[in-house]
């Protein structure tokens, strides 16, 4: 069915669903060419770019932990109202979940009640955690668009049909832009050396949880192995600031702080610290040898560890379906044993088998064209259904 005009919701509230959500936009417009398509909704920098309005700036909206959400209530329900608002004033075609769980499923069955058509992309991963979110999904979703391999037949197995796998945002297109040798001379680095990227995080509060034992692991491991250097690779230039006040209670000396190089200081690494998430599926795709690693408060974490029932943390663990990436949560994370870890990462006959067994689990994220995929499949059903 051919439109003249076309108007889609799409609501993010992460950076690293701002940025699969940007894709996502900019595939939908170039699947249809002939219409006028209006996107909005709630919209990082990255969407906004791709050309998504912003009823909702999705900058401001993520936050780690139960307490912090309880305590950020008065903004979400101001986010919440706002896109209930501009969904009932403009009646999108059909409205685009990106990720963004706790908020997404609350507006998920708001928008389903109003009439309109709802797909949930980046499935919520409530294979980990939250089963019974499920119910949710059944009632208020149309058609979940999941990016990991095993989600569908997971959701087939709890009585959902109603997924489609449309492969991995990731596959492919994360590329480093420089080689090790091109990073490591922008940064005063020695290709020849040994090489460690620490990847801390993207939140502040993860940073500060997480960073200090990094740079206290990345000091023990100095101390053994001379020779070796350091990357931090930090998410944003904000960050910078922080990243100086804390490496001022102790890390190695000379270790590069990069910005918006990820990517390049993974390529250049012999091993990686990798905080727990997305960072991690993208280290495994570029094939880094890692130490996955995660930290929260005392409080999260007794709240949250009892609602998780998976058997690994790291995504590229479980994709892999095994433990190829050791993982280091909460108390197992020390100075230590992070050291210890990055040391037998170090190690040639280790980090040769750890890169081709990486190699093996990324090749399960399909080839590319996640967002095209997404982007058709949403269109198709928005066109089996007509006009809003």
């Amino acid at each position: 069915m051919k439109r003249d005009s076309v108007k889609i919701m799409l609501v993010a509230g992460e950076a690293s669903g701002d940025a699969h959500a940007a894709k996502l936009a900019r595939a939908l417009i170039d699947a249809l060419p002939e219409a006028d398509v209006e996107l909005f909704g709630c919209a990082g920098p990255k969407m906004r770019s791709s050309g998504v309005e912003a009823i909702v700036a999705a900058d401001e909206l993520s936050v780690i932990g139960l307490p912090e959400i309880a305590r950020a209530l008065p903004m979400f329900l101001s986010a919440f109202r706002k896109l209930k608002t501009a969904a009932r004033e403009r009646r999108p075609d059909v409205a685009v979940l990106i990720d963004f769980p706790d908020f997404n499923m609350k507006l998920a069955r708001s928008l389903k009640k109003q009439g309109l058509t709802v797909v949930y992309y980046i499935s919520p991963q409530l294979w980990a955690w939250r089963k019974y979110r499920l119910r949710t999904i059944r009632k208020y979703v149309d058609l979940v668009l999941a990016i990991l391999p095993f989600e569908k037949d997971w959701y087939a197995g709890h009585g959902v049909e109603h997924v489609e796998y449309v492969g991995n945002p990731l596959a492919r297109e994360v590329a480093p832009a420089s080689t090790r040798e091109e990073f490591c001379e922008r940064h005063g680095l020695d290709p020849a050396r040994p090489l460690v990227a620490l990847l801390p995080g993207s939140r502040r509060k993860e940073i500060t949880k997480i960073l200090p034992d990094m740079l206290n692991a990345a000091s023990l491991l100095a101390e053994e192995k001379p020779a070796v250097q350091f990357a931090a690779a930090l998410a944003a230039e904000r960050h910078r600031e922080l990243f100086a006040e804390i490496a001022a209670s102790g890390a190695p000396k000379g270790i590069a702080a990069v910005v918006g190089e990820t990517y390049d200081a993974l390529n250049a690494a012999d091993a990686a610290a990798v905080t727990s998430g997305t960072a991690t599926l993208e280290t495994g795709i570029i094939g880094v040898p890692m130490a996955i690693v995660y930290k929260t408060s005392a409080l999260n974490y007794g709240l949250l560890r009892p609602l998780i029932n998976v058997e690994h943390f790291g995504l590229i663990n479980l994709i892999a379906g095994e433990r190829i990436a050791k993982e280091l949560i909460q108390g197992e994370f020390t100075p230590e044993t992070l050291a210890a870890e990055l040391a037998r990462l170090l190690e040639p006959d280790t980090n040769a088998d750890v890169r081709s067994r990486l190699k093996a689990a990324a090749d399960k994220l399909g080839h590319g064209g996640a967002s095209k995929r997404a982007a058709e499949a949403i269109i198709g059903l928005m066109n089996s259904r007509g006009p809003s």
